[in-house]
């Protein structure tokens, strides 16, 4: 059973995960990658993968299904920002 403080923790992954959507929506729309920062996204990946890591290593669902779907779409943002230039 899911104990409290992970429904936290997955409703805290929902949230953050969600807000990358618009932005990979957006650049994926107008095919324009300008204003993002590849340096910042490609940090920002590294970090995610680290606490996917750490989630899996304390089989944490909220934290891996949180970093697996905020990695992916942190991926697209960089793909899109090399394609797109």
């Amino acid at each position: 059973m899911i104990d409290n403080v992970e429904i936290i923790g997955l409703i805290a992954g929902v949230l953050t995960t969600a807000a990358f959507v618009p932005q990979v929506y957006k650049t994926w729309k107008s095919k324009s990658a300008e204003s993002l920062s590849l340096t910042m996204f490609l940090v920002f990946f590294v970090g995610i993968i680290l606490w996917l890591i750490y989630g899996i290593s304390i089989n944490s669902p909220a934290m891996i299904l949180a970093n697996s779907v905020t990695g992916l779409l942190a991926l697209l943002l960089i793909f899109f920002k090399l394609r797109y230039k």
